[in-house]
């Protein structure tokens, strides 16, 4: 088809389904290309306010583009948290493997899913209830606590009905179940597994309707799909007749199971008796698999130091203390600002205290009760001795540690509060969400507010991963108190908030809720929500659900002007932390030609398209001021024909100086690279295809002019260009010798150059 230059090369462009991702969903009926009032809708149509908002734009845009310069920052620091392995440890996908096949939407492979399975141990009876579900019903929603197995218990099913060769397909858990009987993505014969969903907003009685057409489409495919879900998902009408409850296997029986297939090793009588005690004490089959693993390969101690959960059994004992308030208060500021100097960090902490002290003035309960006394926190005089005693206090907890300063000057190193283990944090919020009530939450509530609205960025990006540690343990307060406030607050307050959305994916089953939470801000929630979903879906977020946040990137895009400017810089956000993910930064190229190749002539999505894509070519790296383009053609096999074909589509239209410049940028980096020509070759042959004869002449002349430029007449770079021109002459590459303003065509090209390059 003429519209479809690359039938395999990736994702439609929304509502249509790709081939080989999640299924993408339908922007909102109310808004679906429709300009809000108010909004500048860059062109006809636009919203009676338009005049206005745009004699508001300067402001608006310059804060926007402070908070993406934090966010770039944020990026340059911790890109590779973001994008490396999952941490799974907590989690029972698999029991004990080292990534989680699913938690991104996508193909699962055979390999993947036995590498998850290998220990597995079908839960009884509720393993059998549900692949008879599955079975008659073609669909089953497993219900449960998180990390009890739901996940692996969705592959076991799978591949018991359809075969050990059977590759399996993970949908987004924000894709509308409604959608998918109508999206043609459901192929015959497939299984497909949606983990943790998060449900919809839609009347129960709507819903019910939806899923029963879901199991008859999937019965008549001979295709089945496995839901798993909170316990809540069993409350809901819609879901009851298709949810089982799970629960995790016996850990006794998992442990002797995972014993049978692993070397035997003897046991002094008196340490096996602890062991298996300890092991009947778990609740998470991770960790009976992890034991039992140690066990077989370094011996009883190490599986006894697996269960014995040392950081646990410390903080523990520490707040068991019963602490002072000028202990306790020091601590839970720490849980939110581990890392950041220490002389920032009791600054903090005297704001925290005075919070603390407000409110017990106001004749609430005091936070902590030592020995019976209500004392004010934080008393005494100030030759207190304060850091030495208190450290004295958290021992075992607490350290410090020499870290560099934001110029990251060796000689500049600044002492700094850190935790002794990064698990130690975690714990520590665990348990100042279980033992403290109002009387801590209320103020440490409006303390970390203050923080998300005045702090520097390192204070702010520590709140962030505070405040994605506190979610695991109540999402919901999180959301209503923190997270729906910050968003439409400053832009401090909502960098803090996407921060926070992008931590969350840390934790696998927070992962499909921060994305939940991340589009119901672009559903008419106002432009401040609207900015700061689109700042969401850049970094880990944007990487785990790639389609998911191209598709919503792409339809704020078509919003008002200040929605469509943020969304452009995600965009090329996530561009730039794709350099190193070879497969996602190709998606992202294809994701983009798709768009406007689908886009109707002089449409204005295609003006919108094009203006995305000369964004991406003229984008640099984020580790050093050099393009991204040049990057990705060193690194990327085949992102040359992508960028080839891209680059032809702009030199179309209006934006041609702006994409020669780019040309030329990535020219004079490349030039000293002796393994580019031929990368440099295919992409001229991408850019001839696609190209007539008098827009590659029009390119010559240009791209000939361009290169004179003092800051491109350089010999190299030069060279390169004349290899690129050759190629798009279908020849070998010219002698080096020759000047690349001979390369410019001869007739009957002459006569139909295009315009000057503006």
């Amino acid at each position: 088809m003429a519209d479809e230059p690359d039938r395999d090369d990736g994702p439609a462009v929304p509502p249509v389904p790709a081939p080989d991702e999640d299924v993408a969903p339908s922007a909102p009926d109310d808004a679906r290309g429709v300009p809000e009032a108010g909004e500048d809708a860059l062109g006809p149509g636009a919203g009676p306010d338009a005049a206005s908002e745009r004699c508001q734009e300067p402001d608006d845009r310059e804060e926007d583009d402070r908070g993406y310069d934090d966010l770039r920052r944020v990026q340059q620091l911790v890109n590779n948290n973001f994008y490396g392995v999952v941490d799974a440890s907590g989690a029972a996908f698999g029991f004990g493997a080292v990534s989680s096949p699913g938690l991104a939407p996508g193909t699962i492979e055979p390999e993947e899913r036995d590498r998850a399975l290998r220990f597995y141990l079908p839960p009884q009876p509720c393993f059998d209830e549900a692949l008879g579900k599955l079975r008659e019903d073609a669909l089953v929603v497993l219900t449960g606590q998180d990390n009890c197995g739901r996940g692996a218990g969705s592959l076991a099913l799978l591949r018991e009905i359809l075969g050990a060769e059977a590759r399996l397909r993970s949908l987004s858990p924000a894709n509308a179940l409604a959608e998918l009987v109508v999206s043609r993505d459901l192929k015959p014969g497939q299984g497909y597994v949606i983990l943790d969903y998060v449900g919809e907003l839609r009347a129960e009685a709507v819903q019910a309707y939806e899923i029963g057409r879901l199991s008859e489409e999937l019965g008549r495919n001979g295709s089945y799909l496995v839901i798993t879900a909170g316990d809540t998902a069993r409350r809901r009408l819609a879901l009851r007749d298709h949810c089982v409850p799970w629960r995790a296997p016996n850990p006794d029986e998992l442990f002797d199971h995972c014993k049978g297939q692993l070397p035997h090793i003897g046991l002094d009588p008196d340490i096996e008796k602890e062991l298996l005690e300890r092991v009947g004490e778990q609740r998470r089959p991770a960790d009976v698999v992890e034991a039992a693993v140690a066990l077989s390969r370094d011996g009883a101690e190490a599986a006894l130091d697996t269960l014995r959960d040392r950081h646990r059994e410390r903080v523990q004992e520490w707040f068991r203390k019963r602490p002072a308030a000028d202990d306790l208060l020091p601590l839970a500021a720490l849980a939110f600002l581990e890392g950041i100097p220490e002389r920032t960090f009791e600054k903090e902490c005297a704001a925290l205290a005075a919070h603390v002290r407000n409110w017990e003035q106001s004749g609430e309960t005091p936070v902590a009760e030592p020995d019976g006394s209500t004392g004010a926190p934080l008393s005494g005089a100030v030759t207190d001795q304060s850091r030495a005693r208190w450290r004295e206090r958290a021992v075992g907890l607490v350290t410090t540690e020499f870290r560099l300063g934001p110029s990251q000057d060796a000689g500049r190193s600044e002492r700094c509060l850190v935790f002794t283990s990064p698990r130690i944090r975690e714990l520590v919020i665990a348990e100042l969400h279980d033992l403290y009530g109002y009387a801590l939450w209320y103020p440490l509530r409006q303390w970390l507010g203050e923080l998300a609205r005045w702090g520097d960025l390192d204070t702010r990006t520590e709140v962030a991963r505070g405040v994605a540690l506190l979610a695991r343990h109540a999402l919901v307060e999180v959301d209503e108190n923190m997270l729906k406030v910050w968003s439409e607050g400053l832009t401090n307050q909502r960098v803090t908030a996407a921060l926070t959305l992008q931590f969350m994916c840390d934790v696998e089953h927070l992962a499909p809720q921060a994305l939940n939470i991340a589009l119901s801000w672009t559903d008419n929630s106002g432009q401040c929500r609207a900015v700061t979903a689109a700042m969401a879906l850049t970094g880990r977020l944007g990487s785990l659900y790639r389609l998911e946040a191209l598709n919503r990137l792409w339809f704020l895009t078509q919003r008002g002007e200040r929605i469509a400017f943020s969304a452009r810089r995600s965009l090329v956000l996530l561009l730039q932390t794709a350099e190193q993910d070879p497969e996602r930064a190709l998606f992202i190229l294809r994701y983009v030609r798709t768009v406007i190749a689908k886009a109707a002539p002089r449409s204005r999505e295609r003006s919108i398209a094009l203006r995305i894509a000369v964004q991406l070519l003229e984008a640099e790296r984020l580790e050093a001021p050099e393009p991204v383009t040049a990057a990705l053609l060193r690194t990327v096999p085949d992102s040359a024909r992508h960028l080839g074909s891209l680059w032809a589509d702009v030199l179309h239209g209006g934006n041609r100086s702006r994409a020669v410049g780019a040309l030329c940028r990535t020219l004079v980096q490349l030039r000293d690279d002796p393994c580019v020509t031929g990368v440099v070759r295919e992409l001229g042959e991408a850019m001839r295809n696609a190209m007539s004869g008098r827009q590659w002449a029009a390119l010559c002349r240009h791209l000939s002019i361009a290169l004179k430029h003092p800051d491109y007449a350089i010999p190299g770079a030069r060279q390169l260009a004349q290899v690129l021109l050759g190629s798009l002459r279908g020849r070998p590459p010219a002698d080096p010798r020759r000047s690349t303003a001979s390369l410019i065509p001869t007739p009957p090209f002459t006569s139909a150059q295009g315009g000057r390059s503006k």
